[in-house]
């Protein structure tokens, strides 16, 4: 690599004020674009990682800098800021559309629009909710729910600024408690473990290398998924144009006992998974779809001796015991390096500090700081002090759980619903000794952990990883990623008030808003009315999958042939979730690699990788493109992304 003039442009580690400016404007756009996608064409752009808009938007940065650099090289952005300006955006991402705030705003306002005396919510648990909490002005709520109105009346101002505040401020608070712990984490994981993290390949290659766009094999890869994505947008436009379908329903053959019990299967033909799964370790690519078929027939078996209802089954429970053991396993690993930054925080160890973007006394006072404002805001919300602590160690044990899995071994999919801490605790307790307020508060909480497409954590992590080899500037870094979560959690809440007064959550959107109210409230209204005990059963067999990740880790130490991970088990083992919509172009991807590395070897498998790239590419940038084509055209566009077929 040729030695750049230092009077002609930066160096490629430099990061100037403009590129944080830009971050936050892009964060902002982002914000509106992710959210009006997901809430009116229910196109979901955080479904997969990395996510397909913070990619093109880092796409459309890299062409614009090839611009600025022949025009004037001192303006063009290095690598660094790219890369920053896309974890920004990325950041925001995390909080945007479906997967998160379409959950959360659906819970803000539904309980009181909806109470009604057949339901009886207010005598339920509407005494709970305190005023400042949530918009409980049920005459100023018609715009929101029928549209045709205007986030900017000034009585739709006033009823929301609050909320709109306060809840961002508790977002701003919790992501930065995971982010205290990805910076705990982060020695252990990028140096004393060496964890690969194979979704930060992309990006990085993007722009830290000078001839990835040069590849012919990019290209080729590029141009095989986007013939594929663009002939899905003609067909949406002209459907006399023929397209591949996106994917083909399996279940839809099985129409008789046992053989019906099979449940959802999907055979997706997404190419973006294909390149992104290429990248995966070859046991845990294989324990996913493993173990995906193994709860099908799991399924089958069940019906065949007379199971009729699923439930007994209890998938949920042994994969949120799962969950959990992946964590204490992911602790326990990191045992000594805990004992040494405590120790050190102490004073009675001086640990080596040098290369952390803050000092681990810092980093300690930040950590305390953010947990404990969490803790009040959930205490003043009506939560009591025991539930907090327990709701909490749960949101960190899946947070500490998926961030390890997207670490070590990066799929790009990890969806599970049903398995949250709320529905833990009810499991665990029973509601009568949470008691109403603990309950009603948690129902808001629910947005957090619903489904974790787009969790924080790993996206965190991975960003750190990011600035980590690209040379970045720490405190930089994590300057640029607390503004983007600041201001991006205040520009969502915006673009969807705005959203749901013009089009109306029950009205025009496509979204499940609406949805995802009921959703929320109907189990706490069934738990108040119906009180529920302690489920023993559900409890022991959290204790069983918590047992049997443990039991697949001894075995992999163990067992040198033995090809069954922990994560493939917790990445498909539950009901519903995992790679439920993808393990077919991950079963693909995992025998492709499986054959280069078996006849060509390694040297044919790293000549191959900018193909896999070129699929990604060649599927995200059309489909984007898409997107804002649909906008234009005021165009429904299933090709652009949406609903779960991508």
């Amino acid at each position: 690599m040729q030695r750049m003039n230092s009077r002609t442009a930066n160096p490629p580690d430099v990061i100037t004020k403009k590129a944080l400016i830009v971050g936050l404007i892009l964060v902002v756009v982002n914000a509106y674009w992710v959210g009006i996608a997901s809430e009116l064409w229910y196109a979901v752009y955080t479904l997969v990682s990395p996510f397909s808009n913070a990619v093109f938007t880092l796409v459309v940065l890299i062409a614009f800098n090839v611009l600025l650099r022949k025009l004037s090289p001192r303006i063009a952005f290095t690598p660094a800021e790219l890369l920053l300006i896309y974890i920004m955006v990325t950041m925001v991402s995390t909080i945007s559309g479906h997967a998160m705030m379409a959950i959360l705003m659906g819970t803000l306002a539904h309980p009181f629009w909806f109470a009604s005396p057949e339901n009886e919510w207010s005598q339920l648990f509407l005494h709970h909710i305190p005023a400042w909490l949530t918009v409980h002005e049920f005459e100023f709520l018609a715009g929101y729910y029928e549209g045709e109105s205007s986030i900017y009346w000034a009585e739709h101002l006033r009823i929301w600024i609050r909320p709109a505040l306060l809840w961002s401020g508790f977002i701003f608070l919790l992501y930065g408690s995971l982010l205290c712990l990805g910076l705990l984490l982060r020695k252990q994981w990028m140096e004393r473990e060496k964890l690969s993290f194979p979704l930060t390949q992309l990006p990085l290659q993007m722009t830290t290398n000078r001839s990835f766009f040069r590849s012919r094999t990019l290209w080729f890869g590029f141009g095989i998924a986007a013939l594929l994505r663009v002939m899905a947008g003609l067909h949406d436009i002209f459907p006399v144009i023929p397209a591949l379908p996106p994917n083909y329903r399996l279940d839809r053959h099985f129409t008789e006992r046992p053989w019906n019990a099979i449940g959802y299967a999907s055979m997706s033909f997404n190419l973006a998974i294909v390149g992104l799964t290429y990248f995966m370790p070859l046991d845990l690519a294989f324990s996913t779809w493993f173990f995906f078929w193994l709860t099908r027939a799991e399924r089958v078996i069940a019906s065949a001796v007379g199971v009729t209802n699923i439930s007994v089954l209890h998938l949920n429970d042994r994969a949120s015991g799962a969950w959990v053991g992946i964590a204490v396993l992911t602790l326990w690993m990191s045992r000594r390096h805990f004992v040494s930054f405590f120790r050190h925080v102490i004073g009675r160890e001086q640990g080596d500090d040098s290369r952390e973007p803050f000092s681990y006394r810092t980093v300690a006072v930040l950590t305390v700081l953010s947990v404990g404002l969490v803790f009040g805001f959930c205490y003043v919300a009506g939560m009591s002090l025991w539930a907090i602590g327990v709701f909490y160690a749960l949101f960190i044990a899946f947070a500490i759980a998926i961030g390890r899995v997207r670490a070590e071994l990066g799929p790009p999919y990890h969806e599970v619903i049903g398995i949250n801490p709320r529905q833990m605790m009810v499991s665990m307790f029973g509601t009568r000794q949470l008691g109403g307020a603990n309950l009603t508060v948690m129902t808001f909480l629910y947005a957090f952990n619903r489904c974790n497409r787009s969790h924080p954590m790993p996206n965190q992590i991975e960003s750190l990883r990011i600035g980590e080899r690209s040379g970045m500037p720490g405190k930089t870094l994590l300057l640029g990623m607390a503004l983007a979560i600041a201001v991006g959690a205040l520009a969502t809440f915006w673009t969807y008030l705005q959203v749901a007064y013009q089009y109306g959550v029950l009205a025009q959107c496509q979204g499940v808003v609406g949805r995802f109210g009921w959703e929320s409230f109907n189990p706490l209204q069934s738990w108040l009315q119906h009180p529920k005990e302690p489920d023993i059963s559900a409890v022991v067999f959290m204790s069983g999958g918590f047992g049997f990740v443990f039991l697949l880790h001894f075995l992999r130490t163990r067992l040198l042939w033995w090809t069954l991970h922990p994560s493939g088990y917790v990445l498909s083992g539950a009901s519903w979730g995992g790679l439920i919509y993808f393990w077919f172009p991950v079963m693909v991807s995992w025998f492709i690699k499986f054959l280069i590395l078996r006849f060509w070897g390694w040297q044919t498998y790293r000549k191959a990788i900018p193909f896999f790239l070129g699929l990604v590419l060649g599927d995200y940038i059309p489909r984007s493109i898409l997107s804002l084509i649909s906008f234009a055209l005021n165009l429904y566009m299933p090709s652009s992304g949406a609903g779960h077929t991508l």
